[in-house]
């Protein structure tokens, strides 16, 4: 969906962007700044599906939102277990956000692992929906309930609201020709018309989205779209929730434009037909699939119009040497994958190293090593992008901030990629690949010229006058070696993994060379053009927080926090981690204290430390979710006051 913004005070009263039903004027209505709801039930419910759904009606209505999806790994873990408890989190505002928040003002809880799972995370005086008819006996038992949680005074700091979502959704579709457990599926969207009632969100979109989804199935939609509305008409009479709650656009938060939700791994999807399109050359993507990279694959394959060609590979190495052949036929060659597929496709990477192609390899970071956790994130690839291949392998490395930040990360690489020559690697990670944002959608004459021009003919002139090609003969400037199209008269060429000499690309076993060549290819990387980092410090603070990736929107809401309560402090975050910023060792040697959250075990820590000898503070977490802002706050006033 997408919104248009026209300036930052047209709808400061409050006017609704889209559809809204509106209360019965007897229910009170109250105004929030601000709301964090979190759906949660068992992996066959539909929680991921209603979340989207709600977050894509939250877009529309025009509130700055962040979303955090978090689900099993497995495909069915076994109903009604905690295993398989799977949630989605909406954070959501009339005014800029940055995380999905720490903690949820609202828990809709469908099954008792759904409580049980959840409940720790919801703080006192909260609101928890939970669906009664899902506990009985027997569930309650299989997640270790001894006596039901609804009346043993266990919620009792709690706003508990008891709701039959099953039998209401039963009794709303029993004039549709269903079987019980057909009518049961669509209680998840009884309960996102609840919600959308407490809410006020706009229901014309979802009604269409359902319409669409069950196009081939008429009376599906139909019943789903009966639930809906017989989950917002509970909502109305019902004596139990006497309140609704209107959260205001947030149009002073967002520069005009047009707005659409999205996912980081759509924005890249985007970023990467963008740069194709910008570069005017084909884009080819090699992949397999892999969790959390998969829908990179998936979104990409739905474009050929854009002159987009997909290969689903037989495996990860298959999938970076096709990109790698395509690179080599004049393509924008990407291939996606995680940390595991990183590890197989490492040889690949060197040969691009030693050939000098642009090629991007994507890695959606995970929790490992090994399969590890394939749906939870992590931030713990870094040193294997950074030193993952044999040799002296340098390979320039771009990280993306927040989910809408992946679309300029995406064009970002194939920049550094096609001007020098080099395969890139670039460090999302699964908090940014499912979590979603307003993101504005960039005029086209904003977007850089990446235009590349292919070697033509001899570019060296022999002592005897003879004018040959030479595949080797470096730009002066970026050190890129041309790159000359198969196939084009007179430019035949050498390629393969076995060192090149200098400028001729023959095989060569010379020891100079040898040298000259790896410390060429080093001096490449090293001088590969790169913004200074900037610094946000308006109070001349003597601690300075430094992140990458993910940690960004963590990190600033902790950081207004502490500034809020009268701390000075200041942040800094990177995007090129290979090579670092030309400034970064003058702004980190300015502070008394520099300390640097990761989600791994200090990874970036090190390299600073290696690097600049700064004594940095790591402060880590590698529990698969990302840093709550509460916490980090806590850590970097310690922080602060050592």
């Amino acid at each position: 969906m997408t919104s248009q913004v026209s300036s930052p005070a047209e709808h400061a009263d409050g006017t609704v962007v889209g559809e809204q039903r509106k209360p019965a004027g007897t229910k009170d209505v109250r105004r929030l700044d601000r709301v964090i709801i979190r759906f949660a039930g068992d992996s066959g419910d539909g929680m991921q599906l209603t979340g989207d759904r709600f977050t894509s009606e939250t877009a529309s209505f025009g509130n700055d939102l962040s979303t955090l999806p978090n689900f099993p790994a497995e495909i069915r873990a076994p109903a009604g277990t905690l295993p398989g408890v799977s949630s989605f989190q909406l954070h959501f505002a009339d005014h800029d956000i940055l995380t999905p928040g720490d903690a949820p003002n609202v828990l809709v809880a469908m099954n008792p692992a759904a409580l049980k799972a959840n409940i720790a995370d919801v703080p006192r005086g909260a609101e928890i929906i939970v669906n009664t008819d899902e506990f009985t006996k027997r569930a309650m038992q299989k997640v270790g309930y001894a006596t039901s949680p609804l009346e043993d005074g266990s919620l009792d700091g709690y706003s508990v609201h008891p709701v039959p979502l099953t039998t209401l959704t039963v009794e709303a579709l029993k004039e549709f020709d269903l079987t019980r457990k057909e009518a049961e599926r669509s209680k998840n969207m009884f309960a996102l018309g609840l919600l959308s009632w407490m809410y006020h969100r706009p229901t014309e979109g979802t009604e269409k989205f359902l319409t669409t989804k069950f196009a081939k199935k008429p009376d599906i939609a139909a019943a789903n779209i009966a639930a809906f509305r017989a989950g917002w008409n509970f909502g109305e009479t019902t004596e139990d929730f006497a309140v609704s709650y209107e959260i205001a656009p947030a149009t002073a938060a967002f520069p005009t434009g047009t707005y659409r939700n999205i996912s980081g791994n759509l924005a890249l999807s985007y970023g990467l037909i963008a740069a194709s399109t910008q570069a005017d050359l084909p884009l080819y993507l090699g992949s397999y699939p892999i969790t959390p990279a998969s829908d990179i694959l998936h979104e990409l394959s739905r474009h050929k119009n854009f002159g987009v060609r997909t290969f689903q590979a037989e495996d990860e190495i298959a999938g970076i040497g096709a990109a790698l052949g395509a690179a080599f036929g004049g393509s924008l060659a990407v291939t996606t994958t995680s940390g595991p597929g990183v590890a197989l496709k490492s040889e690949t990477i060197g040969l691009a190293v030693s050939l000098e192609l642009p090629l991007l390899v994507i890695d959606i970071q995970r929790g490992g090593p090994s399969t590890g956790l394939p749906t939870k994130t992590e931030q713990a690839d870094l040193l294997q992008a950074m030193f993952g291949r044999n040799g002296e392998a340098p390979v320039p490395i771009v990280a993306p901030q927040t989910p809408a930040d992946c679309f300029d990360a995406a064009i970002e690489a194939a920049r550094i990629a096609l001007t020098y020559r080099t395969p890139v690697l670039l460090l999302s990670d699964g908090y940014l690949a499912n979590g979603s944002e307003p993101w504005r959608i960039p005029e086209t004459d904003e977007l850089p010229d990446l235009r590349v021009q292919f070697a033509q003919g001899p570019n060296h002139t022999l002592d005897d006058g003879t004018e040959v090609f030479w595949p080797y003969k470096r730009d002066p400037g970026t050190l890129a070696r041309p790159w000359a199209i198969p196939g084009t008269p007179g430019l035949e060429h050498r390629i393969g993994g076995i060192e090149k000499q200098d400028g001729t690309g023959n095989i060569s076993y010379d020891p100079a060379n040898h040298d000259f060549m790896v410390r060429t290819r080093q001096a490449k990387i090293d001088g590969i053009d790169v913004p200074d980092v900037e610094v946000d410090d308006p109070h001349s603070a003597t601690t300075l927080v430094l992140g990458w990736g993910s940690t960004y929107g963590p990190i600033t809401a902790a950081v207004r926090r502490l500034r809020a309560a009268g701390e000075a402090i200041a942040q800094a975050h990177l995007r090129h981690l290979n090579p670092f910023p030309a400034n970064l060792g003058t702004v980190l040697k300015a502070y008394d204290r520099v300390v640097i959250p990761e989600m791994n075990l200090g990874q970036l820590a090190t390299l600073v430390r290696a690097k600049y000898l700064v004594d940095a503070h790591s402060y880590n977490q590698v529990n698969g979710m990302p840093f709550k802002a509460e916490q980090l706050a806590t850590a970097l006033k310690e922080a602060i006051d050592g």
